[in-house]
């Protein structure tokens, strides 16, 4: 909510009515008609009783609260509340559309609905409001600016798995380690040693197998682990299915952008990856980027989601400074459309250092209509350039995944290759 005392002006349609009156009485007075001056006199009474009233404006309170609304639609709610007799208000939706409004100053509301075209920060409705008395004979001056900011979760989408890191480490979870414990497949027959517990004795291999009276066998199996996963997302940029809009920033004619695939992609991961017990991080690729640490649960899905719906493409000097700190054994899925080459050399290094690295390509696919020769070979030369870093992050022992295509069927055939 912002309140605003506004200093008060006169408006135009008393410089109107003092003009009109004014008018009438000279071609009454030329013309010796004393009925044309008397029609006047009304005009001029009621320009005397708006200059006594004075100009003062007075106090105008905008008030925006969201509302629920369906899905597709973002419904807010605009309270205004001023001592004026009447206010007008200028509704920008998304950022594009002037909608001019007229309400009575007594705490009216009126609800816009914007349509929800993009995932991640939105605004879609910007209010200003001035407040008018006395047929519009005073005026306010214009409040500010009131602005309601929304961040617009992505669109769910189900996996049906996720790769594993080479090595898990967790001591919980539903995966089956390499590692003695409970809870996993069978794995050995041994001998009972300090420590083993007596439940787990194995009495019919022992009457089979016992080389001496006395000795006891247990039956030991694998633990169940969970696994480290780690969501990097780039923001450097945010390009649309329509290549022509690159750049103009007229994201209502570009279709799917990079960034809409990146935040459903971030999401389904860590919706997949949490759904199993497994522990999620997330990481912003740019300078003073977001991150959060790992964690698991319903809780921590929901601090990621509401991270991920906040991020928008990065202003200004987008390189990061410094790389997030990834736990050992992790599996990191790089989420970026690889045009720049930050992403991937990040992805190279984590590589190196012995984690799994899954790169995910999210460039929507592209409309090439209304471009130019020259703007065709621009594209097809980055194109080019951009599969020379997939070239290189194959060489490198990366797998690579383009989000834009059947993503789940990818990743699946991915975590059985390298089970």
């Amino acid at each position: 909510m912002t309140d605003a005392r506004v200093a008060g002006r006169r408006g135009p349609s008393l410089s109107v009515a003092i003009g009109g009156a004014v008018l009438v009485a000279v071609v009454g007075l030329l013309s010796a008609r004393p009925d044309v001056v008397a029609m006047g006199l009304p005009l001029a009474v009621w320009s005397v009783f708006a200059i006594a009233r004075g100009t003062a404006g007075g106090e105008v309170g905008i008030t925006i609260e969201a509302l629920p609304g369906p899905d597709g639609e973002l419904l807010t709610s605009i309270t205004v509340e001023s001592d004026a007799e009447a206010v007008e208000m200028a509704i920008v939706q998304s950022q594009r559309r002037v909608r001019h409004v007229i309400m009575p100053g007594g705490g009216s509301s009126v609800t816009a609905c914007s349509r929800v075209l993009h995932s991640g920060p939105a605004i879609p409705v910007q209010v200003a409001a001035r407040g008018f008395s006395f047929e519009g004979a005073a005026l306010s001056t214009t409040s500010e600016v009131v602005a309601a900011g929304r961040q617009v979760a992505p669109p769910r989408r189900a996996l049906d798995a996720l790769p594993l890191p080479r090595r898990l480490i967790g001591s919980h979870g539903s995966h089956e380690g390499r590692r003695q414990g409970q809870g996993g497949d069978f794995r050995d027959i041994h001998a009972f040693a300090p420590g083993d517990e007596l439940r787990r004795v194995d009495w019919r291999a022992t009457a089979r197998m016992a080389r001496r009276p006395g000795d006891l066998l247990v039956r030991r199996t694998n633990t169940l682990s969970d696994s480290s996963v780690v969501i990097a997302m780039d923001t450097s940029e945010d390009l649309g299915e329509v290549v022509s809009s690159w750049g103009s920033g007229d994201f209502e004619r570009s279709g799917v952008t990079s960034l809409d695939l990146a935040r459903e992609a971030a999401r389904a991961i860590a919706d997949s990856a949490i759904g199993e017990g497994d522990r999620v991080a997330l990481h912003v690729l740019v300078h003073g980027g977001r991150s959060l640490r790992g964690g698991s649960g319903s809780r921590h899905l929901s601090r990621v989601v509401a991270a991920i719906a906040s991020t928008g493409q990065a202003r200004g000097d987008a390189t990061f400074r410094r790389t997030p700190p990834v736990p050992h054994g992790s599996v990191v899925f790089v989420l970026s459309t690889f045009f720049e080459g930050a992403a991937a050399r990040t992805a190279l290094m984590w590589r190196a250092s012995g984690h799994r690295v899954v790169a995910v390509d999210v460039l929507p696919p592209l409309d090439r209509t209304r471009l130019t020769r020259a703007q065709l070979i621009g594209l097809r030369t980055v194109l080019a350039e951009r599969e020379n870093v997939f070239a290189d992050l194959h060489g490198a022992g990366v797998d690579v995944v383009s989000w834009a295509v059947d993503p789940s069927s990818a990743l699946l055939a991915i975590s059985r290759a390298r089970r």
